[in-house]
């Protein structure tokens, strides 16, 4: 199989005043290329931590992570940038959208530091919108949009650098139960093409729609099951 992450016994600890906070302890996982997993646990299992540290957002205070057969446990932040820039595309549960720009605009936004030309930046940026079905959204700013509308935007802009992995932090925290599940139709239908999927979530309904749970509980993993019962949505998007 063809791994894409590999931790081997990552630690964090955070020290908060006198205090040290051990966020995680000894977490060695691995995840192949095209697999769909989510992270689940309650409020400080660890999982954000994790999702931080799998983003090349942060770095194991100890213990190894290999990301596409690069060790990136010590690269310097500019190091870090570059990775995630290239490597991950990142789906956060506020949308995180320029509120002064346009869909088209703020879809190319990791092409700019990427180096594209401004006509590459549109054209990729435009056939991303196409690809989550807003094409004819592609000058509509922020506010214009629906909730729906902007996390699709917001997923849009994750694939628009082709990444190796799509990172979903709470990806449908924000949104109504219909529209939550068009948006996990949309993230069935990335998988289906062929894209690493990782998501963090505390709802079961939404986990279901994954391949793979992994579960943490005090900074270690608790369990990691293959999910027989994967949920199909009935939606179209």
């Amino acid at each position: 199989m063809d791994k894409v992450i590999s931790t081997n016994e990552i630690s964090k600890t955070y020290v908060m005043g006198t205090e040290k906070v051990n966020a995680l302890k000894s977490v060695s996982i691995d995840i192949n290329r095209g697999e769909y997993v989510a992270f689940m646990g309650p409020s400080g299992s660890g999982k954000s931590t994790l999702m931080n540290i799998i983003g090349c957002l942060d770095t194991p205070t100890s213990g190894s992570y290999i990301l596409s057969n690069n060790d990136v446990s010590d690269l310097t932040e500019n190091d870090l940038a570059e990775i995630r820039n290239k490597e991950i595309g990142f789906v956060f549960q506020t949308f995180n959208l320029l509120p002064r720009a346009s869909s088209l605009e703020n879809v190319a936004l990791p092409l700019v530091y990427a180096g594209y030309s401004k006509s590459d930046r549109e054209d990729m940026a435009f056939e991303a919108l196409k690809g989550v079905g807003l094409e004819d959204r592609a000058d509509h700013k922020p506010n214009e949009l629906s909730g729906g509308q902007r996390q699709r935007v917001a997923i849009a802009r994750a694939l628009v650098n082709n990444p190796s992995i799509i990172l979903a932090d709470e990806p449908t925290g924000n949104l109504d139960s219909k529209t939550s599940y068009s948006i996990m139709d949309l993230f069935q239908q990335l998988h289906d093409k062929g894209n690493t999927i990782i998501m963090v979530t505390h709802e079961e309904d939404i986990a279901e729609y994954s391949h793979r749970i992994i579960r943490l509980r005090d900074g270690l993993v608790e369990s990691d099951t293959i999910n027989e019962n994967v949920r199909r949505s009935e939606l179209l998007v």
